[in-house]
């Protein structure tokens, strides 16, 4: 698909006058205050983090907007592009993630035996100027050898006890379908056995390509992509305890994460672009295309889980994952527990997606 980017104009925007602009700039908001002190990395839409930060600055200037002074404000300070052009324009992809909320412990016991690790001292970055001729070019992390770089553990051998040892447990979960889903979540909330609340969000991983589970389960069974829900994965997984890890191996990507402290309770996890998640707001994309921090308009072909209309939504770029890939690409954060994840695990649907680029110097 042509992943050039064409202007359009609001009033091309399917339900644009009906949106919460409210809301979009609340996130916006969020993300302009880490745009603030660090601009995001240019990426190859070619979308200016330079030119977002000073639109951000705008947005920490202006107080308290009601609902018509926020949407002058992004229809003031951007320009929608489509991805593409008119002719190869073609229907994107959303998907839904949420942030797990599980029991767990500072300690192992025979009721929390199953460990998230935290990031291993000798896992370097991998990038052009030190990645070996005979590694991966998708490789961006590797271990640090006195021979050079060299692949990480898999997840593999991590289950069967390359980590052991090495004092890297930073807490302990209940069961491996609790793990496996932090892992493609990338952050969970945690009630601690011994009081409290911990934050867990991603850290780093092993490096190794990602495959979806989902995929190798309906391939085994006969059953259809498309009825492969997060809650029928969970239960095949509930009902096939011994079978878990030989499924898990499929994927050979492994997730190592870190304590977050001092996260307001009342937000959502930190993601990969270092800014609180707002369900409903936040969305996640394919970081080496789109620059965070971006608005991005969000419109679907059916109504997600829950709603009695299409989707049409200004969402910002704030996180991404491994599955999510392509320039018409999402994953909407729909929010934190149980119910959250049941409604995650049903958004499936056709979309269509412009990018808002910042007027003066945005591309």
């Amino acid at each position: 698909m042509d992943a050039r980017l064409s202007p359009v104009s609001f009033e091309e925007l399917r339900g644009w006058s009906g949106d919460n602009h409210i809301a979009a700039f609340a996130a916006f908001l969020a993300s302009s205050q880490r745009m603030a002190v660090k601009p995001y990395k240019t990426r190859a839409l070619g979308v200016s983090g330079r030119a977002l930060a000073s639109v951000a600055t705008k947005a920490l200037n202006l107080k308290n907007p009601d609902a018509d002074a926020a949407r002058l404000f992004f229809e003031q300070n951007f320009v929608p592009h489509r991805i593409g052009t008119e002719e190869t324009t073609k229907t994107g992809f959303l998907t839904g993630f949420f942030e797990p909320v599980v029991s767990a412990s500072l300690k192992p016991s025979r009721q929390f035996p199953y460990p998230l690790y935290r990031r291993p001292n000798d896992l370097i970055d991998i990038n052009d100027a030190n990645r070996p001729a005979t590694m991966d070019p998708s490789f961006r992390y590797g271990r640090q050898t006195l021979s050079g770089p060299q692949e990480y553990s898999d997840r593999p051998a991590i289950q069967t006890g390359a980590l052991d040892g090495k004092e890297l447990e930073l807490v302990w979960l209940q069961s491996k379908v609790d793990a496996f889903f932090i892992h493609v979540q990338g952050s969970a909330k945690l009630q601690l056995a011994e009081g409290g609340w911990m934050r867990v969000t991603y850290a780093a991983k092993s490096g190794h390509p990602y495959t979806s589970i989902g995929k190798v389960l309906c391939e085994q069974t006969g059953v259809q992509p498309e009825q492969m829900t997060a809650d029928r994965l969970a239960q095949w997984m509930y009902d096939h305890p011994d079978r878990i890890d030989g499924l898990l191996s499929h994927n050979k990507s492994y997730i190592f994460f870190e304590e977050i402290e001092g996260l307001d309770p009342s937000l959502g996890p930190i993601a990969a672009a270092k800014t609180p998640l707002m369900a409903g707001r936040s969305l996640a994309v394919d970081r080496t295309l789109h620059t965070f921090g971006s608005p991005v308009w969000v419109t679907t072909r059916s109504p997600l889980p829950g709603d009695d209309s299409t989707l049409a939504r200004l969402m910002v770029a704030q996180d991404t994952g491994s599955a999510i890939v392509g320039p018409v690409r999402g994953d909407i954060f729909v929010g934190s527990g149980v119910e959250a994840g049941m409604i995650a695990g049903k958004v499936r649907h056709q979309a269509e997606m412009q990018v808002l680029v910042a007027k003066d110097g945005g591309l």
